[in-house]
């Protein structure tokens, strides 16, 4: 059967009775068995097989994983800093091995020692904190800095919410006005891609169909990025705006956040924000009075799976289809959600809107640079003397937000992985030359993506981190196309015999299968992941010549 059909058929329930929710809640119950797998296949009339291929797909969903109590953060941030083994040795005093899991990225990146249990995360200092934690099974706020360098368009606090949501009516009668501004804005998705946002809205808008929808990626996956989890978290209602806003512009009555199962506590606060606007009226139908603007929201909590940021993955998955990258054209704003003509952002672009049309296109073109305008959310890691999320305007040296921001390291550096695991690996002594803007970064091989830094401490060696990079893609990749499924593999096989037997890499061979990766992978996961690995080979050629021939 087709997908385009599976999409029907999953669409005929909608979202009120989602298929993937079903899936997750079923697989996700220990208790629950192969029949009834099979009398959800034959409530939506769709083969078993679709069923299983979607509940075997994710981490927290497979049958191997089902017995597993706690999770350890294996993210990029927690691995560099060396915290994670002397955790797993603690966690075993309270848990058997196999009760053990992992979490790909859980958000604490500023502090390390990460795990989640009982719904919640968690960063301990020490073994008595994390039997604190075990017994009582209590709430720890996750802190870190904060701070901004321009006008606080993301960070700024609401100072009353009815004067908020007032523009609204204003809005609902200047459809095209609202593309207009965001056009002369230039606001460029955050997600990593920087596509243009008005685009996607005055294509939405064209495109015929009676339901559209919007929908917001918040499947923050990027090891070292936890800035859209600020967001959710300190800031709910202008990423819930900026979705009624889109919503508004293209005639869609549902907005969907899909937020990544490793942030259960950013589900909470969107769900508390979320009643908290119903109450007041700001949701449902003919909002502030406005006849036939309808707007709801609904909350798709993912299950584990890195590939799920991609936009038509993601899509796939709130569809309770295995999530597989799409071929395009069509592009989501013709052919999205269940087919339909949907808007889809990150947390970021969403959250962005608000002061835009409050303020005007003209004033936030008016920070930032030539081609990268507004201002863009920083993650830093917990290698800096002040880590946390940080609003800075494009265009800033990334000096200058190490030093005034980030209070310089707590240890020696020698190199930092910029915008999660596709994002490139930049040598310290480059950090000088670079901003933080698309152009900068593109032009020197990297690339900005979530803005995320993680510090690689002089003492890492360099072909350990190649090795984390392509498992990290092997075990993410959803498997669609051959370049990033097997490539990838064969890429952490060679990576592997390098470092346990007496063999060196054919170069050639190597570059050519980055090549391969490049060019011939569906998606960016395959797609990037040649940047950061060409980089290492670039700026660290010395450290690295004893494995390749």
């Amino acid at each position: 059967m087709s997908s385009k059909n599976l999409r029907a058929l999953s669409y005929r329930k909608g979202m009120d009775d989602n298929l993937f929710e079903n899936i997750s809640n079923l697989t996700s119950n220990k208790t629950s068995n192969e029949n009834e797998l099979k009398k959800l296949a034959d409530d939506y009339k769709i083969g078993e097989s679709v069923i299983l291929g979607t509940s075997t797909f994710y981490d927290f969903l497979r049958p191997e994983n089902a017995n597993k109590k706690i999770h350890v953060c294996t993210g990029t941030a927690c691995m560099t800093s060396g915290t994670q083994q002397k955790l797993n040795e603690n966690l075993k005093e309270y848990f058997h091995e196999d009760e053990i899991g992992h979490a790909a990225c859980l958000g604490h990146c500023h502090s390390n020692s990460a795990f989640m249990y009982n719904d919640k995360t968690y960063s301990v200092d020490d073994a008595y904190e994390l039997a604190e934690v075990i017994k009582s099974k209590s709430t720890k706020e996750n802190t870190y800095s904060t701070g901004c360098n321009t006008t606080p368009i993301l960070s700024g606090e609401i100072k009353d919410l009815k004067e908020f949501y007032a523009p609204l009516k204003k809005w609902a009668n200047n459809k095209q006005e609202i593309i207009d501004n965001l056009k002369t804005s230039n606001l460029r998705g955050r997600g990593g891609a920087g596509f243009p946002f008005f685009f996607k809205l005055e294509s939405a808008s064209k495109a015929e169909g009676d339901q559209k929808y919007i929908v917001c990626n918040a499947d923050e996956g990027d090891p070292g990025a936890y800035s859209d989890m600020y967001l959710m978290e300190k800031h709910p209602i202008k990423v819930l705006y900026g979705m009624m806003i889109a919503g508004l512009t293209i005639g869609a009555d549902t907005g969907v956040l899909y937020i990544r199962g490793e942030y259960p506590n950013s589900i909470r606060r969107i769900k508390k924000a979320i009643n908290r606007l119903t109450a007041l009226n700001y949701v449902g139908e003919n909002i502030l009075g406005i006849e036939g603007f309808n707007f709801n929201f609904k909350i798709t909590r993912g299950q584990g799976a890195y590939v799920c940021g991609e936009e038509t993955a993601l899509l796939n998955s709130i569809e309770g289809l295995r999530p597989e990258v799409r071929v395009r054209p069509p592009y989501p704003t013709v052919e999205g959600l269940y087919g339909k003509p949907t808007v889809l952002s990150n947390v970021e672009t969403f959250a962005n809107i608000h002061w835009i049309l409050e303020n005007g296109g003209e004033a936030y073109a008016k920070l930032g640079t030539e081609k990268s305008k507004g201002t863009k959310l920083v993650s830093l890691d917990g290698f800096f003397n002040n880590p946390g999320v940080f609003e800075i305007e494009m265009g800033t040296p990334l000096q200058t937000i190490f030093n005034e921001y980030g209070k310089g390291f707590k240890s020696g550096i020698k190199a930092l992985q910029i915008g999660g695991p596709l994002g490139g690996i930049v040598p310290i002594e480059k950090i000088k030359d670079l901003t933080l803007d698309f152009e900068s970064l593109g032009e020197n091989g990297f690339l900005l993506g979530h803005a995320s830094f993680v510090s690689i401490p002089v003492d890492f060696p360099m072909i350990k981190f190649i090795d984390h990079l392509l498992k990290f893609t092997s075990d993410e990749s959803c498997g669609k196309c051959y370049p990033c499924r097997i490539g990838s593999k064969r890429g952490h096989e060679l990576v592997v015999k390098a470092q346990k037997e007496d063999y060196k890499i054919d170069r050639q061979l190597f570059d050519d299968l980055l090549e391969t990766l490049e060019i011939g992978s569906l998606c960016a996961l395959g797609g990037g992941v040649p940047i950061p690995l060409k980089n290492a080979m670039e700026y660290f050629q010395e450290e690295l010549k004893e494995y390749f021939e």
